[in-house]
């Protein structure tokens, strides 16, 4: 896809809310850029992206054919420390195989789990779990649809007394458990299916970073669990008010947002039951 360089932020946002696995972003010359964007083989995949992407009218859209690459590989070349919501996200291969023993280094190995702190709504997560650690203890952390599990080890670096971290995809449970031992954190991985057969009143914080659709369809599931705070992500800035009407009655919402990617946090009021 080619649009003008104005328009880079939105087109990405709705390349990643329609399901691609990785965008690559060049520069296309006379103020415009070249999104590659790569998707799973689909019936009508070009008519639903042409339909997706008509917000973008100066958009111009069209296939590509894929390189035999290692991405993994390659995306590993190209990966390097950085800043994100106070912690240092380091690749491991830098760490020279050594456990984290920081508070504020998240040790990735990048793989197929999402999760690097690289994604705008994976830092607007860890940025609200700093900020809440800093206004009282963590206590008990629910990390759902955990990923790689970076949210989850983050939490506990930042004090939590316990974390669970739940995930359905067995690829995203292998890689939770390799980056706890990496981290050098006590972090309980579940294989389930979202909140369903969790324990009511077991968690005081739960962080999900998933999309705007399960987060509205697990909605009821969500809130049986009784935490009294919620960090809500994966949203596009225009699922914010779907979103909120969803969660209003679970207590007081805020958002914060990061370019096109917004996170919600609900908290109930003060001495007030779920």
């Amino acid at each position: 896809m080619t649009v003008p360089a104005e328009d880079e932020d939105l087109a990405t946002a709705l390349l990643w809310e329609n399901g691609t696995s990785g965008i690559e972003v060049r520069d296309a010359g006379e103020d415009r850029v070249s999104l590659l964007a790569y998707f799973r083989d689909a019936p009508d995949l070009e008519r639903t992206l042409s339909a997706a992407l008509a917000p973008l009218r100066r958009a111009r859209l069209e296939p590509a054919t894929v390189p035999d690459v290692d991405w993994l590989a390659r995306f590993r070349d190209g990966f390097r420390p950085f800043r994100a919501a106070g912690f240092t996200v380091t690749p491991a291969w830098q760490t020279g195989g050594a456990r984290s023993e920081s508070p504020h280094q998240l040790t990735v190995d990048p793989g197929r789990a999402f999760g690097t702190g690289t994604h705008e709504s994976t830092r607007l997560c860890l940025g609200l779990l700093r900020e809440l650690s800093a206004r009282a203890p963590l206590g008990r952390v629910l990390d759902l649809g955990a990923g790689s599990g970076i949210l989850g080890i983050a939490a506990a670096q930042l004090g939590a007394r316990a974390v669970t971290a739940v995930d359905l995809d067995p690829e995203a449970v292998a890689s939770a458990r390799h980056h706890a031992r990496l981290n050098n954190v006590d972090l309980r991985v579940v294989r389930a299916d979202l909140a369903a057969g969790l324990r009511p009143g077991a968690f005081d914080l739960i962080v999900a970073n998933i999309s705007a659709a399960l987060l509205r369809e697990r909605r009821d599931e969500i809130l049986a669990l009784e935490a009294s705070t919620l960090v809500l992500s994966g949203l596009l800035a225009g699922d914010g008010p779907a979103l909120r009407d969803a969660y209003g009655r679970a207590g007081d919402l805020q958002v914060r947002r990061d370019g096109e990617w917004i996170a919600l946090l609900v908290e109930a009021p003060a001495g007030v039951d779920e």
